[in-house]
């Protein structure tokens, strides 16, 4: 590669040490900004799985590291804040006090370098925890199954150092515990900036172990007395280090043995030649060294690291999201018609978009139908439905809700598309909040259905809550652009 240990490369970055941008002052220690992140809560299940469309598999999220049983799934609350919910298997946390006595500790912290817990559900043999939503996947997905760029040398210090500030302010809280600190456990938000899953935060259970099964990067003191300790977390982040250096998940010992040998090469990831320097490199390999050491209490404690850290940090001036190639949630997305339709109010156009949509998007109801017309209560309710279908088609709006209010009372078939448009309907005879429950419905039947979304950003302008209806078109936007 172009940029070795041996020599500076001179096309290498030799930007100032400088506080990054948006960097506020107690950036190492300090709580994320008051009223940002809502107190602490408890859910009920119901609320849960209203968020998660009744924990559909299309919203199980693999990329916050869990892996079954212990489940993630992306939601929405009512108030279209994202989230993340962790679902235990039923042996995970028998002891129902010892579950919530530790979410509500955890729950109170509050870091803008953490993915932070929400809240907590305990409910008969049912266990969840609630975390902020982050929407750009792990670092395990940008290091190493990245699709359109690898991430660059600047962008990996800056990861290493917001790693080191979350571990910095969680043991200045008295939570210096973290279970399998991993590439899986970085999550990167809607600025693309990395934070730190608060579920590695619960104390063991059984959940399982402390760490993977691969022995490989498990922590030696942990292989002999099976706890963790702080000192474990530093080691794992040691291993953080070798794989933002490498791209690769590569063996502790096998990467000490490269760096006692001097082939360092061989350690780094060739997609960085050219990008950093011979002391930015020697340096991120002695620190990983430090945090590698075997005996524990040689290695450094997150405020050292963070010292260490603070004069790596290259192109500090430029965003998070810049650098990693991400969208920015404040740019805006190119509208389709129907975006633009939902934007301007325009329930007319809404009307004729969702009239020549028909029911192409109601997965496997075509078969359902055909297969209980032959009762006369069925072939009453598929009567309804299409009376409804035809004062809808005429704009007969009132008499299209009366038609799909009996389709629906009957509950044999279920229909998101006749959610959608009886919401519709709904909103054309200014009852807004009915037509906002109606969208959420469609949703919880269809969960990545854009017009679901459409409809609930309409309703939601319509009630005057402009912030979350924006989303809501957001959301409407990004799902429409998927399918397409």
């Amino acid at each position: 590669m172009g940029c070795h240990f041996s020599k500076l490369c001179s096309c290498c970055c030799a930007a100032g040490h400088g506080r990054l941008l948006h960097e506020p002052e107690n950036a190492g220690s300090g709580e994320a900004e008051s009223g940002a992140v809502p107190s602490f809560q408890i859910f009920t299940i119901d609320q849960l799985r209203t968020a998660t469309s009744g924990f559909a598999v299309e919203n199980i999220v693999s990329e916050h590291g869990e892996k079954a049983p212990n489940v993630v799934y992306k939601g929405k609350l009512d108030n279209q804040r994202h989230i993340a919910v962790k679902r235990f298997n039923r042996s995970a946390w028998p002891d129902a006090r010892q579950f919530m006595e530790e979410a509500k500790s955890v729950g109170q912290l509050r870091n803008h370098r953490l993915a932070n817990l929400l809240g907590c559900c305990s409910e008969g043999e049912e266990r969840l925890l609630v975390a902020e939503y982050m929407p750009n996947d792990t670092l395990a997905k940008h290091l190493f199954h990245w699709e359109t760029q690898p991430m660059r040398w600047a962008m990996r210090l800056r990861v290493a150092f917001y790693l080191a500030q979350a571990l910095e302010y969680c043991t200045s809280k008295g939570r210096d515990l973290y279970h399998d600190l991993n590439a899986y456990r970085v999550l990167f938000d809607e600025e693309g900036n990395p934070r730190l899953s608060c579920f590695g935060l619960m104390k063991n259970s059984r959940d399982g172990k402390s760490y993977s099964t691969n022995l490989a990067f498990t922590p030696p003191e942990y292989l002999r007395t099976g706890r963790v300790t702080p000192e474990s977390v530093i080691y794992s982040f040691g291993t953080l280090l070798l794989d933002l250096l490498s791209g690769k998940h590569i063996p502790p010992s096998h990467a000490l043995d490269l760096i006692r040998d001097r082939n360092i090469q061989m350690l780094t990831d060739s997609c960085l030649e050219g990008q950093f320097s011979n002391d930015d490199g020697t340096e991120l390999v002695r620190l990983a060294s430090r945090c590698l050491e075997y005996e524990p209490r040689e290695r450094p404690t997150p405020k050292v690291l963070v010292s260490a850290l603070i004069p790596l940090q290259r192109e500090t001036e430029v965003p998070s999201h810049i650098l990693m190639g991400i969208p920015h949630v404040g740019e805006a997305l190119p509208l389709t018609p129907l975006g633009e339709a939902c934007l301007r109010r325009d329930l007319t156009a809404m009307h004729e978009i969702l009239e020549k949509l028909g029911y192409k998007d109601d997965e496997g109801a075509a078969t359902e139908l055909s297969f209980q017309m032959w009762t006369n209560q069925m072939q009453e309710t598929l009567d309804s439905k299409k009376k409804g279908d035809v004062a809808f088609r005429h704009k007969d709006f009132t008499v299209a809700i009366e038609c799909y209010t009996q389709f629906i009372e009957v509950g044999t078939m279920v229909s998101p598309t006749v959610y959608a448009r009886r919401s519709l309907s709904y909103l054309m005879n200014n009852m807004a909040k009915e037509a906002l429950d109606d969208a959420v419905q469609a949703q919880v039947i269809s969960p990545v259905w854009h017009m679901a979304s459409y409809l609930q950003a309409a309703a939601l302008f319509a009630v005057e809550r402009e912030n979350e209806a924006q989303i809501a078109l957001r959301e409407g936007t990004v799902l429409e652009q998927k399918k397409a």
